[in-house]
């Protein structure tokens, strides 16, 4: 077999013989669906912001560099400090010099996909930092070495047995494996660092250009300290997230909660608008009262403006991670976000680690869509994963990405008229 896809075949033997995923990833296939549908029974008003979102997003992509220059402009009127990142290299290089700058040596962090995208974890951590994750799941898996699993439950891949043997390693105690007792360990473990880290770095889930204001959602409350106790809170995400007004922003990022878990709404929605301040003495505007005294917002490219030029592909851009395509495909029901996925999962993962890592990554990922269809009957912006995964596999065989047995089985049909490789006159069925 090709060296790219000998080694995907080992990871999804493991993860077909690894009881503890089965039964974790049965518990996706049947609450977060189950959980969904029952509640957009009771969103009478669902279609029309579903709607009415994917019109503004897409209207938004294509003036996104006048939207990117407005949410600059209004940003650094707020005060905030703005960075348009070229590449994955270039942000961690900006991160890293913020830090260094600031004398920071503890860093927090709530949960981001794209900090997950350029490894800035990593990169941190080799360049003498202190960094924690405060997310739960994202908490679970650094302690474990692993990457996030889901994009919005990123230790779903975990029984609840697993994380207590995980929790007592870590913390060199017993742990017992209930679920209120491994959340109250992690909550006292990570109460101490909330105050003590000097700074703290998070995604968005959207921002918007008219305000320059970030956009939060979370459930865990981990985010708001984050964003808020240490003296720096650094911002991290993608163009994409650029919306034009306070307005869309929001509607965008509450269409994630009820499609991803099933819930009306989260816990928390934060809406930050440059570096906390106040001007309670003589109206005089002194930045840095209670919250950070500095908001960096880090604008990440990365392939996205390649994407956003591709007719074929651009329209992955319109993904909002929520993840409802994976609790709903079989694929990703067998082998968990662990083996179909580098940072991104599923059939839209593919796609996305094309433009980002390039073909031998997405590769694996992109042939072992099953074409069912499912992922685009459930998605909220009705993006058609399975006709971009049909364009990708043309070009990826172009470039030479073909499956060993995929291979074989064309050049049987060429050779014997048939997939078996048997001449016609012996073929009775399958050898």
């Amino acid at each position: 077999m090709a060296a790219w896809f000998d080694e995907y075949v080992g990871r999804i033997v493991d993860a077909l013989g690894n009881d503890m995923l089965r039964v974790a990833l049965g518990k996706v296939a049947t609450r977060f669906p189950k959980a969904r549908l029952q509640l957009l029974k009771d969103l009478p008003y669902y279609e029309y912001y579903r709607k009415r979102v994917r019109e503004v997003r897409a209207w938004s992509l294509d003036r996104i560099d006048e939207l990117v220059k407005i949410a600059r402009e209004n940003m650094e009127k707020t005060g905030a400090v703005f960075h348009h990142a070229a590449t994955g290299e270039e942000a961690i290089k900006y991160i890293t010099t913020v830090l260094r700058n600031r004398g920071a040596k503890l860093v927090i962090k709530g949960k981001s996909m794209v900090t997950e995208e350029i490894s800035l974890n990593r990169a941190l951590m080799e360049s003498g930092f202190d960094v924690v994750e405060t997310d739960l799941g994202e908490f679970l898996i650094q302690i474990r070495g692993e990457k996030p699993s889901h994009p919005v439950v990123p230790a779903i891949h975990l029984t609840v047995d697993e994380i207590a043997k995980s929790l007592s390693t870590f913390l060199n105690r017993d742990v017992p494996p209930e679920h209120s007792a491994c959340v109250k360990a992690v909550r006292e473990y990570l109460r101490e660092r909330f105050f003590k880290a000097d700074a703290g770095i998070t995604g968005a889930n959207a921002i918007a250009a008219d305000t320059g204001t970030v956009v939060l959602v979370e459930n865990e409350g981990n985010v708001r300290f984050v964003s808020n106790a240490p003296p720096v809170h650094i911002v991290v995400t993608g163009i994409e997230k650029v919306y034009p007004t306070v307005e869309d922003a929001v509607a965008a990022s509450m269409l994630i909660i009820p499609n991803a878990v099933g819930l009306k709404m989260p816990s928390y929605i934060s809406l930050i608008t440059g570096p906390s301040s106040t001007s309670d003495i003589e109206l005089v505007s002194i930045r840095g009262a209670h919250g950070p005294q500095e908001l960096h917002v880090v604008l990440l490219d990365n392939g996205r403006t390649k994407m956003l030029r591709d007719s074929s592909f651009r329209e992955a851009l319109m993904c909002l991670k929520c993840g409802t395509c994976l609790n709903i495909c079989p694929v990703y029901r067998e082998l968990s976000g662990l083996v179909w996925g580098h940072v991104y999962s599923g059939g839209i993962g593919a796609i996305w680690a094309s433009f980002i890592y390039g073909p031998e990554k997405a590769a694996p990922l992109a042939f072992t869509c099953l074409q069912c269809g499912r992922c685009k009957t459930v998605c909220p912006m009705e993006i058609d994963v399975p006709e971009m995964i049909l364009k990708l596999r043309a070009q990826l065989v172009e470039a030479g990405y073909i499956p060993p047995p995929v291979e074989k089985v064309v050049r049987n049909i060429e050779e014997y008229g048939n997939p078996y490789g048997v001449p016609e006159k012996g073929l009775v069925g399958p050898p």
